[in-house]
């Protein structure tokens, strides 16, 4: 049994601020206290109460229960169960036992609730809507195979509940089916096609062993020395399927020991006798035949100048001794700690969460993971809906696989990949953790301590000033700090290679902001001198392949209610004439042009930044008369993908191709993409394209699509891993006229001193007055305790 540790022991003990203070310990005269306090109360063999930053947040009633939140463990074993009923005509096969031309269910998630159902009970006494599931079933026993996705409600399951088709969602034209081609290339398929793999390779040994020192003979096969990885997309339009295979140097590390060899195979159709070689690839030569290849390679024009290492600590996130020893590394780093208690309030049955005026509902799904709803400040509704609707990531390279690859990372289920966080580590000691829960065939998996929610010191303060004047020690009349802090709510998803963070914080002042990072293993590439225009080299025999990430938000905004509307505001360069100042003439100065979108359209943010957009009530405004508001901030790194008519993401990607959108809300498009359109980049699902079709969005429910993501310029320091420091992108959603002032005054949390003047009263000596308004710092002992990771239930 793993048993808690104490790991560390720290003292909290500041003298608090005396009302007046003669001579106050500021800047360096703190220093002269510091032998005095150390012999104090507060230091050495001082008893200290304990700062229980494990304690459990507050809890709070939800006002309303959680809609949007995914369906049960109970729920999903029922829907399970109908749809593996006879009765329900699907003619479904055990997945576990199923092959490629079978019926058999692929995943089972929520629907999206409409909110045109949920305003009604959100905001007055409607009825609560109801919970359905969606279930997507491949459907290879067809004469038409497809994949269909399915809506099954309303749950709990019972005489009222039906299975339908799940159609409306989608504007591809094929409602929810995908042909089969088309559809997610799961290991059914995989195994279909195993067997033409293995014949090509098993009649290759020899080649293989000299330019790769390895063979395959299958990938459950004990004598193979090489794995073997695809890519995606694997199809164009669902007419056609071919798999880009590369071979890797097996191992927890092959992302990052790739070989220079691909087998391109010709998978359509469910009949496996049909599949055919395409081709084969070396030496960034294309051969369509065995026969070619060993024509070239008994000619000896096949070599292999770099080989990939034996060994892989390198490439392993743990301690390098070879690296050396840095100065006072030893001792224990930093932390943000809750030493005054959590100041946030949860319902954690409702997953309903409120701190410092703020308040929200928490849903997740297998697809998008974290969604957040009803998203308040004191009160009053800034957003509906604001959740991740996508992670691309395009690659570029003169190699099949670099040169190919797409990636979606919700077809690759994003939401199931929320993995336990190492508090002290990924989160700070004391968060609160909640687990996460998928279904999974006819069970449920739990993964545990998956999100975290925590209170941190925002690193700067949230507003301050000086005012100078006064003649006194001093140099100053007033002097006003108040602390800035932030909850947020946090996880991290790992796909495959890559481990993405994300954070949503909520400041004090009304501010929301969104921060994205990537770590993990690059997908890389096998070096060639002559291919740095993709990157550089990174290993003995290994290229950081050149790549973009873009990850798109939906922000259904709603200040107040749904009357909103998208402000974009210009900051440009004028030349005026002004009468006080005749001997200029005209003179370049700054001045705003503003005007509200007519229409759905897609945005960009400009150059300099000299461009910012607003969501504004389309009627309210505050004491001041102007428009109440929250405007959109860009932060660190706000691209779009670089590639806008790629094969591979032509139209399947389109919510990535622009920084920001704005569309009308409506029940039928809840999403950006689909699922299901990674592997049709001709022909998707959903096309976002056409959610722009002319609609007004002045004085409109509105949605605001926007991307955060970054350029991934390769470099040999990501090796192990890429690092969250430099790998980052942000949004921030702040108050614009919102409120009347900074919404800072009724914090409590600050400093307030002021030098009255001298007189004959205080012996001529000027006073330092410090207001604590009650905060006073907490005195006692902090124990951590050492993490537990645990398995998935």
């Amino acid at each position: 049994m793993i048993q808690r540790l104490v790991s560390a022991a720290l003292i909290v003990a500041t003298s608090a601020n005396a009302a007046a203070v003669g001579s106050p310990p500021l800047g360096f005269e703190r220093q002269a206290l510091l032998s005095k306090l150390t012999g104090s109360k507060f230091y050495g063999n001082a008893t200290c109460s304990d700062c229980s930053i494990y304690e459990a947040a507050e809890s709070v009633t939800a006002p309303k229960a959680n809609v949007w939140a995914p369906i049960t463990p109970e729920d999903s074993l029922a829907v399970w169960n109908l749809l593996h009923d006879p009765a329900s005509g699907l003619n479904l096969t055990d997945p576990d036992v199923a092959v490629v031309n079978d019926n058999y269910v692929w995943y089972i998630d929520t629907v999206h609730v409409n909110k045109s159902d949920v305003l009604p009970y959100l905001d007055g006494s409607g009825p609560k809507p109801s919970s359905w599931a969606r279930a997507i079933i491949f459907e290879g026993g067809k004469l038409e195979p497809v994949s269909q996705e399915y809506m099954i409600g309303p749950l709990p399951v019972c005489g009222e509940t039906t299975i339908q088709k799940l159609d409306y969602p989608y504007n591809g034209g094929m409602g929810g089916s995908v042909p089969f081609n088309g559809r997610y290339f799961d290991s059914k398929r995989s195994a279909a096609s195993e067997p033409l793999l293995v014949s090509v390779m098993s009649n290759i040994t020899d080649i293989t062993s000299a330019l790769l020192g390895g063979v395959y003979y299958g990938s459950s096969n004990t004598n193979s020395t090489l794995t073997a990885t695809t890519t995606t997309p694997t199809s164009l339009d669902g007419n056609q399927a071919f798999q880009i295979i590369m071979f890797k140097v097996p191992g927890t590390t092959s992302y990052l020991r790739p070989l220079d060899f691909f087998v391109i195979l010709d998978s359509t159709g469910t009949d496996a006798s049909l599949y055919k070689l395409k081709g084969l690839v070396t030496n960034t030569r294309f051969f369509p035949t065995v026969a070619d290849l060993r024509a070239a390679f008994e000619a000896g024009e096949l070599v292999e100048e770099f080989y990939q290492p034996s060994d892989d600590d390198w490439a392993l996130v743990k301690y390098n001794p070879e690296m050396g020893v840095r100065e006072l590394e030893e001792k224990f780093a930093p932390q943000s700690l809750e030493v005054g208690g959590k100041r946030y309030k949860l319902d954690t049955e409702q997953k309903y969460v409120e701190y410092m005026g703020w308040s929200f509902y928490v849903s997740h799904t297998r697809t998008l993971g974290i969604m957040l709803y009803d998203i308040r400040f004191k009160g009053e509704r800034i957003l509906y809906e604001l959740s991740m609707q996508e992670a691309a990531a395009q690659y570029g390279g003169f190699q099949p696989k670099s040169a190919t690859t797409l990636y979606h990372d919700t077809h690759f289920q994003l939401g199931a990949d929320l993995f336990q966080l190492v508090e002290g580590f990924d989160c700070p000691f004391g968060s609160t953790f909640w687990n996460v829960t998928v279904p999974t065939k006819n069970s449920t998996t739990t993964n545990v301590n998956s999100i975290c929610i925590f209170e941190t010191d925002a690193g700067f303060p949230l507003s301050r000033h000086r005012a100078g004047g006064g003649s006194n020690d001093y140099g100053f009349s007033n002097l006003g700090v108040v602390k800035a802090s932030l909850l947020t709510l946090r996880s991290i998803a790992t796909v495959g290679n890559y481990d993405y963070l994300f954070d949503y914080a909520f400041h004090v002042d009304g501010s929301l902001e969104i921060t994205v990072r990537a770590s993990g293993y690059l997908q890389s590439s096998f070096f060639y001198k002559d291919q740095g225009a993709w990157g550089p080299r990174i290993q003995e025999a290994t290229q950081g392949s050149l790549h973009d990430h873009v990850l798109t938000w939906k922000a259904d905004f709603d200040i107040l209610d749904t009357a909103n509307s998208l402000k974009v505001t210009e900051l440009k360069a004028v030349n005026t004439t002004q009468p006080w100042w005749p001997e200029l003439g005209a003179f370049e100065q700054l001045q705003l042009e503003s005007y509200d979108v007519a229409t759905e359209r897609e945005l960009q943010w400009a150059a300099n930044g000299q461009t910012f957009y607003t969501v504004n009530h389309a009627t309210a405004t505050n004491k001041w008369g102007s428009p109440r508001g929250y405007r959109i901030v860009p932060g660190k790194s706000n691209i779009r993908l670089s590639t806008l008519d790629s094969p591979f993401s032509r139209r399947n990607t389109a919510l990535s191709k622009t920084h920001l959108a704005v569309t009308r809300q409506h029940d039928t498009e809840p999403w950006g993409n689909s699922v299901q359109n990674l592997n049709m980049p001709w022909r998707p699902q959903q096309d976002f394209a056409k959610l722009f079709d002319g609609e007004s969005v002045e004085g409109e429910d509105l949605v605001v699509w926007l991307n955060l993501g970054m350029h991934h310029f390769t470099r040999a320091e990501d090796v192990p891993v890429t690092l969250y420091s430099e790998a980052v992108s942000s949004v921030m959603f702040a108050p614009q006229n919102f409120f009347d002032s900074a919404q800072d005054g009724d914090l409590r949390n600050r400093r307030w001193y002021t030098v009255p003047a001298a007189t004959k009263e205080n012996g001529n000596v000027a006073a330092l007055v410090s207001e604590t308004y009650g905060i006073e710092l907490p005195q006692c002992m902090v124990s951590l305790q050492e993490p537990i990771v645990g398995q998935v239930i």
